[in-house]
């Protein structure tokens, strides 16, 4: 639960005023205080947690009744919006836009990029239908009212080196011993790069940043010419060619994928239809990874 009126804002996509003004209108409605301010922070009252209840069966009968008229449309239409984070995205989305393109012509899917905890936040508000997390940075533990979740794919992490490094003639990487080592992070997605450190700071140290990048294009030049070591997603890293090496670390650091959506929604056609597809690629995805491993 969000808990600053800023961090609801940001959610919604609306100004904190907006925020504050709604939620003043529906106390004046019910005669009651639903939230509770304790400096910058808010929480909900016992009347405003019971209204958030109500609320939340009423949007799940609306959702449940949207998904039988589409079931009775018999055809798969209209506009699905996907929430995915940067590596999944990349590995994943494109093959299933362009096959349910092939399959249902009248469906448009819309994919933005963003964190998963980001992405869970526009499932709940309405501004996607579809989310893919990871339980790295979303803790799979936390209830998630109205919120379904199916576990798609487990990735691994690896410690990414320059060819060359006395490292790589190793075939798996303790964090520490990367200890003194210069490292560029991904800072596209902040929870990411937070997983990162707090792994280097359980072995013991504060990574040495000399690269605080927006995405893969700038991390791998860094570690291509011996600036960086990096550790990165498989999903991101396993089927990129370059001058650097990819080494499994020990203990291994792994995380799994889910794809997320309202409860009452699987049967919607355009989902159904989406999580179809996106099962196939997966598969796909395994078979090349399995091939290249091997290989």
């Amino acid at each position: 639960m969000r808990q600053t009126m800023a961090a609801v804002a940001e959610a919604l996509r609306v100004s904190p005023s907006a925020v504050s003004q709604q939620i003043a209108q529906l106390e004046a409605e019910a005669g009651l205080p639903l939230i509770e301010r304790r400096g910058r922070r808010v929480r909900l009252t016992q009347a405003g947690q019971r209204l958030v209840a109500h609320a939340d069966r009423i949007i799940a009968a609306l959702e449940d009744a949207k998904t039988e008229l589409a079931e009775m449309k018999q055809t798969v239409t209209g506009e699905l919006r996907v929430a995915a984070f940067s590596s999944v995205a990349a590995a994943l989305i494109p093959q299933v836009m362009k096959a349910l393109e092939h399959r249902h012509g009248q469906l448009t899917i819309v994919l933005e990029e963003m964190e998963p905890v980001d992405s869970l936040a526009a499932l709940r508000a309405w501004q996607a239908d579809v989310a893919l997390i990871d339980d790295l940075t979303v803790p799979a533990g936390v209830p998630e009212p109205n919120i379904e979740r199916i576990p798609i794919l487990e990735d691994q992490l690896y410690a990414v080196l320059p060819n060359g490094h006395p490292l790589a003639k190793r075939s798996k990487i303790a964090i520490a011993d990367l200890r003194g080592e210069r490292w560029a992070m991904d800072t596209a997605f902040n929870t990411y790069s937070d997983v990162i450190i707090r792994a280097c700071q359980a072995a013991g140290f504060d990574p040495l940043v000399n690269g605080k990048c927006g995405g893969f294009e700038v991390v791998q030049p860094l570690i291509e010419q011996g600036c960086s070591v990096a550790i990165l997603p498989g999903l991101r890293v396993r089927e990129r060619s370059g001058r650097f090496c990819i080494r499994r670390l020990a203990p291994e650091i792994r995380r799994k994928i889910f794809v997320a959506f309202r409860q009452g929604e699987r049967r919607h056609p355009a989902l159904a239809a989406f999580l179809e597809q996106l099962q196939k690629s997966v598969k796909a995805l395994r078979i090349r990874t399995t091939v290249r491993d091997s290989g």
